[in-house]
């Protein structure tokens, strides 16, 4: 008994060796959402613009695809990132909505105006429920939207050409081609 007491140290050094090396075979990258192949989450929120109406996941079923960047004017990352989306919205026609998440509507609503706003529209999402619906980890997050409202894409950080070309145009060429 004494001398499998000598061996225990030896056998938790194996296990944690076993655990420490699956961890380093995963991509720290991957962000896996549940949400993926699911349709978006339920919701009725007010855009910036407009305190009075209310938006539902319908408008997703007005495009082919689009995207939906969750953003908020509290975010760097987010700074850096929108003028991507402006530029992508005036070269490809891209149909792009937002989740302004957790932030102050009226900076918003001015962020939007000093830098241009490439969103169809944005919704305001200040308590984060729609952003915990879908799973954010935090800002900026973008998802693919295929025209039946299914989630087939979720990027987490900064997109931007590379990951655009890389990323995104493949899985909406599919879409296009119905797959």
């Amino acid at each position: 008994m004494n001398r499998l007491k000598l061996f225990l140290p030896l056998a938790v050094f194996g296990v944690l060796a076993v655990l420490f090396w699956r961890g380093l075979s995963l991509d720290p990258h991957a962000m896996p959402s549940a949400r993926l192949e699911q349709p978006v989450p339920a919701f009725e929120l007010r855009t910036i613009r407009d305190e009075e109406g209310r938006i539902t996941p319908e408008v997703f079923l007005e495009h082919d695809y689009s995207l939906l960047n969750i953003w908020a004017t509290w975010c760097a990352a987010c700074r850096v990132e929108h003028p991507f989306f402006v530029e992508l919205v005036e070269r490809e026609g891209v149909p792009i909505y937002g989740i302004n998440y957790k932030d102050d509507v009226a900076a918003a609503a001015r962020w939007l105006e000093e830098l241009h706003d490439p969103y169809v529209l944005s919704v305001v999402d200040q308590d984060g429920r729609l952003g915990l619906d879908l799973g954010v980890f935090g800002a900026p997050e973008t998802y693919l939207i295929d025209g039946r409202g299914i989630i087939r894409h979720r990027h987490v950080g900064v997109v931007n050409w590379e990951i655009w070309e890389r990323d995104f145009r493949p899985l909406i060429e599919r879409i296009k081609e119905g797959g």
